[in-house]
């Protein structure tokens, strides 16, 4: 697997915590030195492992900021 360097800008904030510790959190990350995204991703304490996540544009996160504001919920 090829090796990638990433850096949290800045942290948003924690949706939820699982039992083995990984946290579910948005920041908005820098990866490979390229222009940082928000990403939703789960990390294990002190950000040394990270999981599965999905990373989107400015845009998107407007847009999906939007959706979520149009739910009934």
């Amino acid at each position: 697997m090829p090796e990638f360097k990433f850096d949290i800008v800045k942290s948003f904030g924690l949706i939820s915590e699982n039992k083995n510790g990984w946290v579910k959190e948005v920041n908005l990350v820098s990866w490979n030195e390229k222009e940082p995204v928000y990403d939703i991703r789960v990390w294990q304490e002190g950000h040394e492992k990270l999981g599965k996540g999905i990373t989107l544009t400015e845009v998107e996160i407007k847009n999906l900021k939007e959706l979520l504001n149009s739910l009934d919920i």
